[in-house]
């Protein structure tokens, strides 16, 4: 369901996109797959955000947490080992994609070698945080299950 929905919020991504040629290259191309993928991003949080705090006050309700113990409780639904790695992925991700960003944007002749990259980076940054809700969702949804 959600690469459903990141398929139809990342239209960058299309093989067409991908198979441009040197001739084809503009530089704004470079701000429009940043502008892209963070418009992508954004709908995802905002997307997901609303249902998985709703779950985690199910949770909540369901084990009759106060809000003290609830802080305490939750903390490994949006805070684990794993959803480390998904952070500290994403964090490298858009340092690549600014500066790669910045770099296209401001050289004289656009290298778009330089933009499939830079697509690829921001494909695997949307995909990253795509598999960081999944995990989030399924490890809250077991817990709701018990």
């Amino acid at each position: 369901m959600l690469l459903a929905a990141l398929l139809v919020l990342w239209p960058l991504a299309s093989p067409s996109a991908l198979a441009q040629d040197a001739a084809s290259c503009a530089k704004t191309e470079f701000e429009e797959v940043v502008d892209g993928a963070a418009a992508a991003l954004r709908d995802l949080n905002n997307k997901n955000r609303p249902e998985f705090q709703e779950k985690l006050r199910q949770l909540k309700d369901k084990r009759g947490w106060d809000n003290d113990q609830f802080l305490k409780e939750a903390a490994p639904y949006v805070k684990d080992d794993k959803i480390d790695v998904y952070d500290e992925t994403s964090n490298d991700l858009l340092s690549k994609i600014t500066d790669m960003g910045q770099e296209g944007a401001n050289a004289k002749t656009p290298d778009c070698a330089v933009l499939a990259q830079l697509r690829d980076h921001m494909n695997e940054l949307v995909g990253t945080q795509v598999r960081k809700w999944t995990y989030m969702f399924d490890k809250l949804d077991q817990e709701l299950a018990k």
